[in-house]
């Protein structure tokens, strides 16, 4: 089948984890040999099928680099999971705008060239899919990263949890563009918020009633600083509405990131906490500790994604794809139960 030609807007953490996925897992035919990957085919795409074909940074140590070098560059400390061939692919300078904090200003080196004209650059290389990996809180970089899409007609993913898929004003402009969009903030292949949401999912079903329940989180790469210092407020409140959408009643939901440890590397330290009671009002409580890789966590989804957008974009879809956003994001323009979401997209991939 065609290629389906992509841009990556930030060459971090997710997109050292997205390269090498696609060097791993390319070069596999057999469903069962895919341990770990949900869809090795999907719509009658194989991973084979996506190619990256533009990429932007603003670092001096990723900037003019090949892409399968870049990625293992400085402040990304994603493990080397597999060997990534050059892909012919030369990482060029984006802008900037607000797309450093302040906590992760010493962390980065930017590079002193001309940022290139992304639109241009994106019709070049006949760009259809434009995936957003900028770190959280950079909330102007990431606009300007979507109207750059919008210039170059291309469709947008939002991997942050800047609200762009789920602001009207933006659905509507990639509407009148008869572009497809999806977001945001991308959930995680195996995360807390989704173990939160099935424990709490499970819990109610068998009749127990949850009062109190918290999700926090730990971790040592640079999206973790970011989000500490940039977006903190904004995750917490896109992860309790989230995880809120669970229960039926109210209860007292805290979700969200709560600190920055640097020895932990690009590893992530999540604790879950729910108390309620069950038969006759006895009370239980659970404590869960999960640690997980970041960058690889998105992998799997991200790859199922990339793929239904494809589809979008053969049926003509515009504007925001809600199959598709309620599926793989915690913050999309409906928030759906799980099961539901999961039923949405198979319709969407489905229908003739």
């Amino acid at each position: 089948m065609e290629k389906i030609r992509v841009a990556l807007a930030g060459v971090g953490n997710c997109a050292s984890g997205f390269v090498q996925g696609l060097s791993y897992f390319g070069k596999l035919d057999k469903r069962e040999d895919a341990i770990g990957l949900k869809n090795l085919r999907l719509a009658g795409y194989h991973l084979r099928n996506i190619q990256v074909v533009s990429a932007f940074d603003i670092d001096s140590r990723k900037v003019g680099k090949d892409l399968a070098e870049a990625i293992f560059s400085e402040p990304n400390n994603t493990p080397k999971f597999v060997e990534v061939k050059k892909q012919g692919v030369k990482v060029q300078k984006g802008k900037v705008l607000d797309g450093i904090g302040r906590c992760v200003k010493q962390l980065i080196n930017v590079d002193a060239s001309q940022e290139v004209d992304v639109s241009e650059t994106l019709k070049e290389n006949d760009t259809e899919i434009l995936i957003n990996l900028l770190p959280s809180g950079a909330v102007k970089a990431s606009q300007w990263y979507a109207e750059e899409a919008l210039q170059a007609g291309c469709a947008f993913i939002n991997v942050t949890p800047t609200c762009i898929a789920s602001d009207p004003t933006w659905t509507e402009r990639f509407k009148k563009a008869k572009l497809p969009i999806v977001g945001d903030d991308l959930i995680d292949q195996v995360g807390a918020t989704m173990l939160h949401k099935t424990l709490m999912k499970l819990l109610s079903e068998e009749g127990a009633r949850i009062t109190e329940t918290y999700q926090l989180d730990v971790g040592g790469g640079t999206e973790s600083l970011n989000t500490l210092e940039r977006s903190r407020e904004t995750k917490r409140a896109i992860k309790t509405k989230n995880v809120e959408s669970t229960l039926s009643y109210k209860a007292s939901v805290v979700a969200g990131t709560t600190d920055y440890v640097d020895f932990l590397q690009n590893k992530r330290d999540s604790y879950l906490w729910i108390k309620g009671m069950y038969f006759y009002r006895v009370p239980f409580q659970i404590e869960v500790r999960l640690e997980t890789i970041d960058a690889p966590n998105s992998g799997s989804v991200l790859f199922d994604v990339v793929r239904a957008t494809k589809v979008a974009l053969e049926r003509e879809e515009s504007g925001v794809i809600l199959g598709i956003s309620s599926y793989a994001f915690k913050n999309p323009p409906k928030i759906l139960p799980i099961g539901v979401a999961r039923q949405l997209f198979e319709e969407f991939l489905n229908q003739k």
